[in-house]
């Protein structure tokens, strides 16, 4: 009995068929035919465990190359989130170094304003300085302590230009409000050689006049003769009625104060 097999012409379950019907034909067949037999079966098992073998390298490269696709796909999208990253990045790094030249540039200017700043600070405080030298002598110690305190700054490296301007203009106008306010406060005056403790009654800068606690004395600063002069007895009930507005003990009223005339002034 001959038995011809043609492996790479049939599908494979025709082979387990084959050894099927070879075992069956074995047993009837003669020693001869029983070798050839379980040639082609151990043939079939060893075509079988290879076929599996082959399908299970098939699987594992299936799953790799999933695996890595799908790795290739996360990297492309890191990628992107990296790109877009760095691209802002250099964006807020082009805007700072134009940010950086824009203060040099500054800077540059700024030395050059700060040369002709500075005198003119300088300029102003003297003239500050100069008209409360000029002007009536109310709130003296407040008003020479604020003109040193300018005076001060201009050497105070701590300070900025821009600072010590500010206070400057400040001080101007503190001394711009006096002209339009009334103010009581406390003070001493020379009365006959003797300083006594006395209240002193602003008006804008119209009038600066004094009363003593007990109302005995009452004063003026005149204007023409730069010192303070004791007052006729008639104004002393307006200076007291003064006092208490300004201390806002009163309501307002019209106060008859005595003002140096525009020829008187000249």
């Amino acid at each position: 009995m001959s038995l011809f097999l043609l492996k790479d012409s049939v599908p494979r379950g025709f082979f387990r068929k084959v050894g099927t019907l070879a075992v069956c034909a074995a047993l009837m067949a003669p020693a001869s035919a029983q070798q050839a037999a379980k040639r082609v079966i151990d043939e079939q098992g060893t075509f079988d465990r290879s076929s599996q073998e082959s399908q299970r390298r098939v699987t594992r490269y299936a799953q790799q190359t999933s695996e890595l696709l799908g790795e290739y796909r996360l990297t492309l999208q890191q990628l992107d989130r990296v790109r877009i990253y760095n691209d802002n990045l250099q964006a807020i790094v082009s805007d700072q170094e134009a940010e950086i030249t824009s203060i040099e540039t500054q800077l540059e200017n700024f030395e050059e304003t700060e040369q002709g700043i500075v005198p003119l600070m300088l300029d102003m405080i003297a003239d500050l300085k100069a008209f409360i030298e000029a002007d009536m002598p109310f709130q003296e110690q407040e008003r020479a302590d604020r003109i040193a305190r300018l005076e001060d700054n201009m050497t105070d490296s701590g300070l900025t230009v821009s600072e010590k301007y500010r206070q400057i203009v400040e001080a101007y106008k503190i001394e711009a409000g006096f002209g339009r306010t009334i103010e009581a406060y406390e003070g001493t005056v020379s009365i006959k050689g003797q300083d006594t403790q006395v209240d002193f009654l602003r008006v804008g800068r119209v009038v600066l006049a004094y009363q003593t606690r007990d109302a005995s004395v009452t004063g003026m600063w005149n204007k023409q003769t730069r010192q303070f002069e004791e007052a006729d007895s008639g104004y002393r009930r307006s200076v007291s009625d003064g006092l208490a507005l300004a201390k806002k003990q009163a309501a307002p009223s019209l106060l008859v104060l005595p003002v140096a005339g525009a020829e008187a002034a000249q």
